[in-house]
């Protein structure tokens, strides 16, 4: 992810910020984290494969994991973070990309 972020020409990030949730990239300066959300942990919608074995605890996983998710970015939001999560099978996608510059180029309008 991080080489697709340098090409796309979208520097200045952390990487594992240390606030709640621990984002995969953050901006601390501008105050925008940026989840990669992996597709069989999240449960993404388009290509995710519950496990055969196992699977009610696989679905309790699952829906702890987007359950948790949802109060890390409410909880970052109150503190003034832009939130952005983005499935791991999406992360290339030209609007992916679009997503994390609009929001980046937002913040700094707001901060200038």
């Amino acid at each position: 992810m991080s080489r697709v972020l340098r090409r796309a020409g979208l520097t200045g990030y952390r990487r594992q910020w240390p606030i709640a949730g621990k984002p995969d990239f953050a901006w601390p300066g501008l105050r925008v984290a940026l989840f990669v959300d992996g597709c069989f942990w999240h449960g993404c919608p388009s290509c995710h494969r519950p496990s055969k074995s196992n699977v009610s605890f696989w679905e309790k996983k699952v829906s702890d994991n987007r359950r948790r998710d949802k109060r890390v970015a409410r909880r970052l939001r109150r503190e003034g973070w832009s939130v952005l999560r983005v499935w791991e099978c999406r992360v290339g996608a030209f609007a992916t990309i679009a997503r994390i510059r609009r929001a980046i180029e937002d913040r700094r309008e707001q901060f200038r």
